[in-house]
């Protein structure tokens, strides 16, 4: 494997990791931050917004796996694509927490 496709693994994990929460808040119809809202990050967005941008994530982290040669029986592969998932999920815990803190 080449360089990048270990870059391509690493952040297409990164966005099958923010397509859980938007996805899932908005088919549950449930507002919640996006890069959209005002202000971005912070303010909530529709659930039809989220559901879009899930949708997107998945579509361009899907894209980056097969873009990365991605294989699940690749032991290689699973971690890199596990470690931006773990990675990914941590810091979007942090970044969203003190948006539902008062809730």
């Amino acid at each position: 494997m080449r360089w990048y496709h270990y870059i391509a693994l690493f952040f297409g994990g990164a966005f099958l990791a923010n397509t859980v929460p938007h996805f899932t808040q908005g088919i549950s119809g449930h507002a919640f931050p996006t890069p959209f809202a005002d202000p971005p990050g912070q303010g909530l967005s529709a659930p039809v917004v989220n559901v879009l941008w899930g949708s997107f994530n998945l579509v361009v982290g899907y894209t980056l796996c097969r873009a990365g040669g991605f294989n699940v029986r690749r032991t290689r592969d699973a971690l890199i694509v596990g470690a931006a998932v773990i990675l990914t999920a941590t810091m979007l815990a942090n970044a969203f927490a003190p948006v539902f803190a008062g809730k």
